[in-house]
């Protein structure tokens, strides 16, 4: 599955307890790392931004906007242009995250979901 610019990545989850959605071009190279913590890492309700070049992760970004609640149906909107991702959280809330792979990717083949989400649906347009 590739991911192209102006394509949209809509996702539910379900009986959750934290969880993670990466894009990117493998696991050692994420343009998008989206990890909402409800508590972890020391961060407590908190969305955590990053991306992974090589293996080594970059500098967080936290966009704040958490909405998140355990065991709660919820869809997340992950929309990519060629200079960011514009990421719509369940209550509306939108913000940014730069695309750090200097603008020229147009398309990412990997997708991957990570700890405790049940992915309902998944649709790209």
């Amino acid at each position: 599955m590739k991911f192209h610019y102006h394509q949209y990545l809509t996702t539910v989850f379900l009986n959750f307890s934290s969880f993670s959605v990466n894009i990117g071009h493998n696991d050692e190279t994420l343009a998008l790392h989206l990890n909402p913590r409800f508590d972890a890492s020391g961060d407590k309700d908190t969305i955590v931004c990053n991306s992974k070049k090589h293996g080594m992760w970059e500098q967080e970004v936290l966009p704040g906007g958490f909405c998140f609640f355990r065991g709660q149906n919820f869809k997340i909107i992950i929309k990519l242009t060629c200079a960011a991702f514009l990421i719509t959280l369940p209550n509306g809330f939108q913000f940014t995250f730069p695309n750090r792979f200097l603008q020229r990717t147009e398309k990412y083949s990997f997708l991957s979901f990570e700890d405790e989400a049940r992915i309902t649906s998944i649709e790209i347009k």
